[in-house]
């Protein structure tokens, strides 16, 4: 990659923006993706720019090389103090920024593992990465719950992702991180630090008494405004009438959630899904995400058939679209969502595209920004959501939009086996009620077959 001219990362760029505002719009609505614009710096700004902020980079990001080459980048707002109309100019900004990753369990026939019809990709993907050193412990949050509609499951969900952050959630201070990023040091400790930046937002008369009821009562109070922020209606988008989040099929809950395990023992057979608002944000990101109607086991061989196409008639991969234009004509393609393989190349392309679009969806961001207003400010005209003591004017984005592409198609069908194989292998399946201890150890066991 290091090899591209300016021209080449420019087009790049410039990509980058009209996915964003031709094809993401469609599917959450123009006032919630902010696309950007490409502009271009002088290489000096650019060079003093990188030696600034390499400090201030997370250790994972440091191997990751910054294009001081180019004189090319991409401008974006900063959400993280977004002042739109919703918000008065001297009022403090708490932002919070969640990565839902992906909230249903595949339902493709094409499925081998029984196990991916039960437990969710990113539950499954916990044991391997704390198994890889990538995290020091399992989380207790499944996307399943946040995405369930159901306000306990989502506070459950919140809570988890409150507990054990890791790269899912930030909170920023007016622009400063605060809270999130890597392994919690100490719950207890930061959710007090984390108390005593959110008291003055829940509880601005200052009345409350201190101590670990206080620390409860305020992150209780964020969690419940988070939830009534995720589940409140936005603006109607194209993408709306596509039907792709069906009301029964699959399932609403995951086997490796610990609420739904939690409500197993106490003799419930599965978790309630309220089922999601359809003109809410997390709806239409779950819309987006089932856009992988296959599963990538049903993909691959669909993407090995485009790439034999490719190498055949290298040419004509600007003809398949494959790095754009993202325009009006893509975006229709990503309407068809017909299942049955006729066997030609178009079918195939059409489900490859599909499918970044999904895993685009499954990775994406959502910021929160909410801004205390008081009683005289909170009109008519913009969305308030009310806590015990508050009212927040809020607005709701969503980043990390860039296509996902075409080449990590592979490797997402290489890391797939291996999530699915590591699970198997290393996590006991679920004792059915009423079996527990029977043939416990089967492999000492002798079967003994008496004639009758």
């Amino acid at each position: 990659m290091n090899t591209q001219t300016s021209e080449e990362i420019f087009r790049h760029l410039q990509s980058i923006v009209d996915f964003g505002k031709n094809v993401m719009t469609e599917f959450f609505g123009e006032n919630y993706v902010h696309h950007g614009e490409v502009v271009q710096l002088p290489l000096d700004f650019v060079k003093q720019l990188c030696l600034k902020i390499q400090a201030e980079r997370p250790e994972s990001r440091c191997d990751k090389d910054l294009d001081t080459l180019s004189g090319y980048a991409m401008c974006l707002p900063n959400l993280t103090r977004l002042h739109t109309s919703h918000f008065a100019e001297h009022r403090p900004i708490l932002c919070v920024e969640i990565k839902p990753k992906c909230g249903f369990i595949p339902f493709s026939r094409h499925v081998t593992q029984e196990m991916k019809h039960k437990v969710c990709r990113y539950c499954m993907h916990q044991h391997l990465k704390v198994a890889t050193g990538k995290w020091k412990q399992i989380s207790k949050y499944c996307p399943l719950d946040l995405f369930s509609g159901n306000k306990q499951r989502m506070h459950f969900a919140l809570k988890s992702l409150l507990q054990e952050a890791q790269n899912n959630l930030k909170i920023f201070k007016n622009g400063e991180l605060i809270y999130g990023c890597g392994d919690q040091r100490d719950t207890a400790a930061d959710w007090n630090e984390l108390a005593c930046h959110l008291k003055p937002f829940f509880y601005p008369s200052n009345g409350l008494v201190g101590g670990p009821h206080c620390t409860g009562t305020i992150i209780k109070e964020l969690i419940h405004v988070i939830t009534l922020t995720l589940l409140s209606s936005t603006d109607k988008c194209r993408a709306g009438d596509m039907r792709l989040v069906p009301s029964s099929q699959g399932r609403s809950c995951c086997e490796a959630s610990p609420f739904s395990k939690e409500l197993l023992r106490n003799g419930k057979s599965h978790a309630e899904g309220s089922g999601l608002p359809r003109g809410c944000l997390l709806y239409k990101t779950l819309q987006a995400q089932m856009l992988d109607l296959l599963d990538i086991e049903g993909l691959y061989p669909l993407y090995r058939r485009v790439e034999r196409h490719l190498q055949e008639f290298p040419e004509e991969r600007d003809l398949l679209q494959i790095d754009g234009p993202y325009n009006e004509a893509f975006y229709q393609k990503l309407r068809d969502l017909s299942t049955e393989d006729d066997g030609t190349l178009a079918y195939a392309l059409t489900k490859v595209q599909q499918y970044r679009v999904a895993m685009t969806a499954k990775d994406c961001s959502i910021m929160i920004a909410l801004s205390p207003c008081l009683q005289d400010e909170c009109s008519d005209q913009r969305p308030v959501i009310p806590a015990s003591r508050a009212r927040f004017a809020f607005s709701v984005s969503v980043l990390d939009l860039d296509l996902k592409p075409y080449e990590s198609i592979p490797h997402q069908h290489k890391l797939d086996g291996k999530i699915v194989s590591y699970y198997l292998k290393n996590v006991p399946p679920k004792k059915e009620p009423g079996k527990a201890g029977l043939l416990a150890e089967p492999d000492d066991c002798t079967l003994v077959l008496h004639k009758v």
